[in-house]
């Protein structure tokens, strides 16, 4: 097996498509753009596809001598396992901003370990960031409009996430280098 990841391999593929899916579930819900449908309406999309596959990829990534997504999606795996689990579980609206503000600081760490990666690594968790730092000070300050804005965050990172797992699978450009900006002026 070889230990090389590119940014089209399988667990890379497999592991954004599955955060893609999850925080386009999750953002949707938290912008309460779609009618009687909210963020804790992806719990089962989290637990499962968010939860228990990002951790799954996660460990085949690890294996395969990729510490950076093998790490990325372990983590997130087991953040929204933690997250689909107790959603809706009635806990205070403290310890759910304090939950997120916790989980914000691995999104940092995964932001700031991505350098170099692009618009589709370091970009999705950058994102992410920013959605659960609003999402948790929006909880801790009872303020529905950060938690809003988060949900948009979230979705947008998601979309994001979806697009360079699809272009990755599909063969389509992830990258908008000087080349590819050249031959656009040129054109």
């Amino acid at each position: 097996m070889d230990n090389e990841v590119a940014a089209g391999n399988t667990t890379s593929t497999l592991g954004h498509l599955a955060l893609g899916l999850t925080l386009l579930a999750f953002g949707l819900g938290g912008t309460g753009v779609i009618d009687n449908v909210a963020a804790a309406d992806a719990a089962g999309l989290a637990t499962w596809v968010g939860g228990v596959t990002l951790f799954l990829v996660g460990l085949l990534a690890l294996r395969a001598g990729d510490k950076g997504e093998g790490t990325a999606f372990a983590a997130l795996g087991a953040f929204w396992f933690t997250w689909g689990t107790a959603a809706g579980g009635g806990a205070s609206a403290d310890a759910v901003g304090v939950f997120l503000l916790l989980w914000a600081l691995l999104a940092l760490t995964l932001t700031l370990a991505a350098s170099g990666s692009g618009l589709f690594g370091q970009g999705v968790y950058g994102l992410l960031f920013v959605a659960l730092l609003l999402l948790g000070i929006g909880a801790l300050a009872d303020n529905g409009g950060l938690a809003k804005a988060g949900g948009w965050v979230a979705a947008v990172a998601g979309l994001v996430a979806w697009y360079g797992a699809t272009a990755a699978a599909a063969g389509w450009p992830t990258a908008l280098g000087r080349a590819n900006r050249s031959a656009a002026a040129a054109s």
